[in-house]
């Protein structure tokens, strides 16, 4: 490696080149080769690094310059803490992050500081390939970031490495600039976007008046705050040339079950096909159910009588009555996208990914699963 320019020389480049003199001809007065006397120049031009911006709470370099001063004087850091009108603990810290009160120098734990404020830093899921492994798995397994986050927590509590928030997964997977994990996996997130969007609105549309209903105030103060198990909530979700399946959550312990409607959505082929369902749980699961203002529920009269489940309806275009239910329903969206042949799925196809949903941790419930809380809740 050749010897560094001396400042003679770097002036004298810097002369040449603002007379007009290529570089060529500059390293061979100078007695340098050409590159070098380009590399001098793009350093010249390389625009400065900015300046951090500090935020007010930390200690600004004359503030440390005080604390050198304070220290070689032989202040005690509560004296220097009280001076400053700083904690003593962020006195305490900082003097003992940057050598101790014998080594202590203020220009380099500014340095130091100014190291640290520098982004963006590397991803702990770049850094780290068994929790990159652990993440990747599990969203390929349809599991969301805050269901993969609160899930490592209780699987791995002594184990700090394994510790990663929703937020890293997600900028993993959608800014390029962080993308430790496979850009593929979006395709397992639940919306199925390869960006992030905007919450929009849901737009619903008045599907006429139903008969002899009962309204969701009337609904039993224990199905409302979910305070024993029993209480369902359902509907439809549809796919292709308006065929459906149904879908009921339990509201206490979002517990999954889907029923398939081989032959259509009528009124009485939904009411049917609920019953059968409905009067396979145990007893004490068959306290409500919850729709919406949909007219496959017509017939839900036939379905009390049957079962002796009463059904309260939802006000119009108010999906957020029955929340747990609509969530579910975009879960679903996972394994049946819009505009999928539902038609085609059986009964025996369908329990498998009810049994699926009920596997996984959910953050509601602690991150227990859904089969898990509903064992517990029937004990």
């Amino acid at each position: 490696m050749g010897e560094r320019l001396s400042e003679r020389e770097k002036d004298e480049i810097v002369r040449l080149a603002a007379s007009g003199l290529p570089s060529r001809l500059i390293g061979a007065q100078i007695g340098r080769h050409h590159r070098t006397v380009l590399d001098h120049l793009a350093r010249l031009r390389r625009p400065a690094v900015p300046e951090p911006v500090r935020s007010a709470l930390r200690l600004s370099l004359t503030e440390r310059e005080e604390i050198s001063r304070g220290l070689a004087g032989g202040e005690s850091l509560r004296a220097i803490a009280r001076r400053l009108t700083r904690s003593p603990s962020t006195i305490s810290r900082e003097v003992a992050a940057n050598g101790g009160r014998q080594r202590y120098r203020a220009c380099g734990a500014d340095k130091t500081a100014v190291r640290r404020m520098r982004r963006p830093k590397p991803s702990k899921l770049a850094t780290c390939g068994r929790l990159r492994a652990v993440v990747e798995a599990k969203l390929g397994e349809y599991w969301s970031p805050t269901q993969i986050s609160g899930w490592l927590v209780e699987t791995f509590p002594d184990d700090a490495e394994m510790r990663v928030s929703h937020e890293t997964i997600c900028l993993s997977l959608f800014v390029q600039s962080r993308g430790a994990l496979r850009k593929e996996l979006t395709r397992y997130l639940r919306s199925g976007h390869t960006t992030r969007r905007p919450k929009g609105h849901s737009v619903m549309n008045g599907q006429g008046q139903l008969r002899g209903t009962l309204n969701i105030r009337e609904r039993p103060a224990e199905a409302e705050d979910r305070a024993v198990p029993g209480h369902w909530e359902g509907d439809l979700l549809f796919g292709s040339r308006m065929k459906a399946i149904a879908t009921l959550v339990e509201r206490k312990t979002r517990f999954v079950t889907l029923i398939a409607l081989p032959n259509g959505h009528r009124a009485d082929v939904v009411a049917d096909a609920l019953a059968a369902k409905i009067v396979e749980l145990p007893e004490q699961l068959r306290r409500s159910l919850t729709w919406d203002q949909g007219k496959e529920m017509a017939a839900h009269a036939r379905f009390t009588n049957e079962t002796g489940v009463p059904v309260y309806f939802c006000d119009p275009r108010s999906p957020w009555q029955r929340g747990s239910n609509e969530n579910t329903n975009g879960l679903l969206r996972q394994y049946f996208p819009k505009r999928t042949e539902i038609e085609h799925y059986t009964q025996a196809d369908l329990d498998p990914v009810a049994a699926e949903l009920n596997g996984r941790p959910r953050q509601t419930l602690g991150f227990k699963t859904p089969s898990h809380a509903l064992d517990q809740a029937l004990r």
